[in-house]
């Protein structure tokens, strides 16, 4: 692969994802994973340019993009650190997912709640987010805290539909029940 940027495509962007198996949406030094930014042949902002630049502005709508477009092969999620990645589905399925899911009666109490409204029907952030710090007291920075880790442990993922804008959110295991069933004790007992 090298150190030159080269993707230009969407397609060698699920290829490259598909070889690494996990990648960081963008470079962080919190992590020994590559990223999908470093990797992109798009020029970076420019002095004196707005907005975000052409590289970002395509990293950013490709992490949407690659799991609508290839949902049996490319996943998003956050990993223990909190980033954002993307994964090869078969890692996730035969690596990730059994290392990483946390059973949600192991978290605490405002976690459950986040789960809980997620259940009943799929909520976008903002307004879950205005809906749990209303319904609950609790902080921006608790609700988000609870948020991540709700993806973090495998319990939701963001709904794989290019064509909604923001971010909304849906149990795990309505969009994987595969991998859900095939490591979960008990799968489709209790919600």
């Amino acid at each position: 692969m090298g150190d030159t940027p080269y993707i230009k495509t969407i397609e060698q962007a699920r290829d490259f994802i598909k070889k690494v198996k996990v990648c960081t949406v963008f470079q962080s030094e919190k992590t020994e994973h590559t990223s999908l930014y470093e990797h992109v042949d798009y020029p970076k902002k420019q002095p004196g340019e707005s907005g975000w630049g052409e590289r970002i502005g395509v990293v950013w709508a490709w992490k949407n993009q690659l799991p609508a477009e290839y949902p049996t092969e490319i996943y998003y999620g956050k990993i223990k650190s909190g980033l954002a990645v993307l994964m090869d589905l078969e890692y996730v399925r035969d690596v990730h997912f059994p290392i990483a899911y946390v059973d949600i009666k192991k978290q605490d109490s405002l976690t459950q709640f986040v789960y809980d409204k997620i259940t009943e029907e799929p909520w976008d952030t903002t307004s879950l987010r205005k809906t749990v710090v209303q319904e609950t007291g609790c902080t921006k920075g608790q609700f988000d805290k609870a948020l991540k880790n709700l993806q973090i442990t495998m319990n939701i993922v963001r709904l794989n539909d290019a064509q909604i804008e923001r971010d909304t959110w849906v149990p795990f295991k309505e969009v994987y029940l595969d991998i859900w069933q095939r490591h979960v004790t008990n799968a489709g007992q209790g919600n």
